[in-house]
């Protein structure tokens, strides 16, 4: 007889063993099933080790899930194990398995035909098992009543068969993940891409990052990178976040304690509609934001600070917001040679461009204008001159005059617009957004020439022990940047290492003098690391590119959820804030956003 023959006698026999097994009811049924109602999701269980270790790999921490909380169990999931002296071991859920209960062996074709004939399988006949990793112990401090909850590192083994139940309490929660009860709200506590529930009211998890000084530097002067692809929410995101800020207030040096000013830098012109409501809050959600303390609302003082370039003009049809045109003086160079390098200079002929740069403004002026260097430049003796000198070589010279006189120059300095060096108090205002659009720029080149004149002026004047400007010193500034990859990227150009060098010393020094960097990038992987290694905080929304994904830098259990993020969704990265978590933001921008 064939193999398929013997199996399918042994199957009807098998089926007729199943359709009747009415024999069980000559036996008489007993319950088995304890007494009492259950409480939590399973017990702690010793069968395969239990052991915490310095070392989490070496760390054997498993839970048995009774049958009937299997289906509500997922992996990220918060746990609470509890020791017998009242203190708590909070966990989360790092695996899934099931497991034999009895010795069988499931791997043969009976086993998967009888499965096959079935709608479901028989839980009894397996073990649900979830691997747990311990974040932290919980435990109360004080006297009479007046407890606080407090954590610590892991220094104990949870009893075998202890109940292992949901964290459920805020509180609980919160302390055991390091959240913040107070700061600037950035989502809400999700796993698997559901928000996190509670019995509390409002049942959600706020998630805020620490903005005070009582333990350590507001974490904002620490920097922030919002890295997510196209059409992964990372500018609504970004607008939610940053109207936070312009809720906020610092300290300041004098013990003054002053609003957040943020300027921001927008390639797409869609910040300035942070200026208007959103049409689409309705009176609940804003209800429900104002119960949690979340900023939303258009917010009036926001200024449209708009370059004037070449003729390319300025529509602003997307916002309400003031427009206040300006131009980059050529005497901004004077300090900044780098501004007119480009890209294509070598360190001699750098060396040269600041040299001649130097004469120059000595003979014409700190209000020299442009279009006087570029005379100055076509001055066929002075390039004689330097060349019999052995100051500069011709062919120097000639390679430094072709640079400089680029037409992305000639359309940037000196427009019909007041200089961006008089509109100070206009560009940095305590409690106020000012946006820069370049949208209306079709040049690339004039774009990061705008964005980095005006970058390195607020720089500057921070960084600086003598500032010609006390508003931009004394001011708590947020400098935000959109497509940050294409102004802080890494390259062996004169120009850029001059730019990176500037802004790697602004982040080293950003929490001394309240100024933060707001990095938004589709691609992180090309801001420079030097940069990128000062940004304490990371909102990594969904990124579809390898490179990108490991880029970001963040922990290996967050970096697999990364390419599987539904719009909104993201993971926290901040280690001076609390443990690595996901977070979901709110769908409603708090601001306009969008058509």
């Amino acid at each position: 007889m064939s193999d398929l023959g013997d199996f399918t006698d042994f199957s009807a026999d098998d089926d007729a063993d199943d359709a009747g097994d009415s024999s069980a009811d000559d036996f008489e049924s007993y319950d088995v099933s304890p007494s009492g109602s259950d409480r939590g999701l399973g017990s702690i269980s010793v069968s395969q080790g239990l052991r915490v270790a310095e070392d989490g790999d070496d760390t054997a921490l498993k839970a048995f899930v009774t049958s009937d909380n299997r289906e509500s169990v997922r992996l990220g999931k918060y746990l609470l194990v509890p020791y017998p002296d009242e203190e708590t071991l909070f966990c989360r859920i790092t695996a899934l398995e099931y497991d034999q209960e009895f010795e069988a062996d499931d791997a043969t074709e009976i086993h998967a035909r009888r499965a096959m004939r079935r709608d479901g399988f028989t839980e009894r006949d397996y073990k649900f098992v979830a691997s747990l990793d311990p974040v932290a112990v919980l435990f109360e401090e004080g006297e009479d009543g007046d407890t606080e909850l407090k954590r610590r590192m892991v220094d104990r083994v949870p009893k075998p068969g202890a109940v292992v139940g949901e964290a459920t309490d805020a509180e609980q929660i919160k302390t055991g993940l390091a959240i913040p009860s107070d700061g600037v709200f950035l989502g809400h506590l999700s796993v698997g891409g559901e928000t996190v529930r509670t019995a509390a009211s409002p049942p959600t998890i706020d998630y805020r990052l620490k903005d005070d000084y009582a333990d350590g530097d507001p974490l904002v002067f620490r920097h922030t990178l919002v890295a997510g692809g196209t059409g992964s929410g990372k500018t609504h995101a970004s607008k939610n976040v940053l109207r936070q800020y312009l809720d906020t207030t610092y300290p300041m040096a004098d013990g003054r304690e002053v609003s957040t000013a943020v300027v921001q830098f927008d390639p797409q012109d869609e910040y300035a509609q942070m200026h208007d409501d959103n049409p689409s809050m309705d009176d609940a959600t804003a209800r429900r934001l104002d119960r949690e303390g979340v900023a939303h609302g258009g917010h009036d003082d926001t200024i449209a600070f708009v370059p004037a370039i070449g003729d390319a003009a300025y529509g602003g049809g997307s916002h309400r917001a003031e427009q206040v045109p300006f131009t980059i003086p050529f005497s901004m160079v004077e300090h900044r040679p780098w501004l007119v390098a480009g890209a294509r200079l070598n360190d001699n002929q750098y060396q040269a461009l600041d040299y001649l740069l130097g004469r120059f403004f000595d003979d014409y002026g700190a209000d020299a204008t442009y279009d006087q260097f570029t005379t100055y430049l076509d001055d066929p003796a002075l390039r004689e001159e330097l060349d019999e000198s052995g100051r500069v070589h011709e062919a120097t010279f000639d390679a430094v005059r072709r640079r400089a006189l680029g037409s992305a120059f000639r359309r940037v300095f000196d427009q019909d617009a007041r200089p961006v060096t008089d509109l100070v108090h206009e560009l940095v205002r305590p409690g106020g957004l000012t946006v820069v659009p370049t949208y209306h720029v079709n040049d690339s080149r004039a774009t990061e020439l705008v964005v980095l004149a005006v970058a390195s002026l607020l720089v500057d004047e921070k960084l600086s022990n003598d500032p010609a400007y006390d508003r931009i010193k004394e001011t708590p500034l947020i400098v935000g940047m959109d497509e940050a990859h294409n102004f802080l990227t890494d390259a062996e150009s004169v120009q850029a290492r001059k730019v990176i060098t500037k802004f790697t010393e602004a982040a080293k020094q950003g929490r001394k003098e309240r100024l933060g960097l707001f990095l938004i990038t589709q691609d992180p992987q090309d801001v420079a690391d030097s940069v990128f290694k000062q940004v304490n905080t990371k909102l990594v929304l969904n990124l579809g590119d390898e490179d990108a994904i490991k880029s970001v830098n963040i922990p290996p259990t967050l970096e697999d959820k990364v390419p599987y993020m539904e719009k909104g969704q993201m993971v926290v990265y901040s280690p001076d804030n609390s443990e690595p978590v996901e977070l979901t933001g709110l769908s409603t921008c708090v601001t306009r956003h969008g058509d």
